[in-house]
């Protein structure tokens, strides 16, 4: 059965790369002319972008998928999983609570484009808290790996 399954995964991705390749082909082909002309970006262009659109979609359902049910399947890496989203969500209402909802401004006072005071300028700055929470986590991740390494026994 997995001999099948390799198979058909291994005729299936040929085939998707070639359709691809034909499609960045017909791109490449339209030259300059695909910028200008507007009835030649919707036939060579459109469908080249369409496909992309689709095959990321699929890898991605197929990428959250099959995690999930390796997730399912092993009841020790759910627990984990489980409790660094818990962590994560711990961390994000962290950011979330002492972001700012006020207005953003430029360098000169005024305030810029959906930039108003409001939930949208309090979801930014939560977001941009937030990725330095990662940011400074993932370095003392490092720098703990790299000091661990450093007294570990050889």
């Amino acid at each position: 059965m997995t001999n099948k399954f390799y198979t058909i995964a291994k005729y299936g991705a040929a085939a998707l790369g070639i359709i691809g390749i034909i499609l960045l082909v017909r791109v490449i082909m339209g030259g300059e002319a695909v910028e200008t002309d507007a009835e030649l970006q919707t036939s060579v262009v459109d469908p080249f972008v369409s496909f992309t659109i689709v095959m990321l979609i699929v890898t991605t359902v197929l990428a959250v998928g099959f995690s999930l049910l390796g997730l399912l399947k092993n009841g020790a890496a759910l627990k984990k999983a489980l409790l660094s989203v818990g962590l994560l969500a711990v961390f994000f209402i962290i950011a979330y609570s002492v972001s700012s909802d006020g207005e953003v401004t430029n360098k000169f006072g005024q305030v810029i484009e959906f930039g108003e005071k409001g939930s949208i300028s309090k979801n930014a700055g939560a977001l941009i808290i937030f990725s330095y929470f990662l940011g400074a986590i993932g370095l003392a991740s490092v720098l703990w790996g790299s000091v661990k390494d450093m007294f570990a026994k050889n």
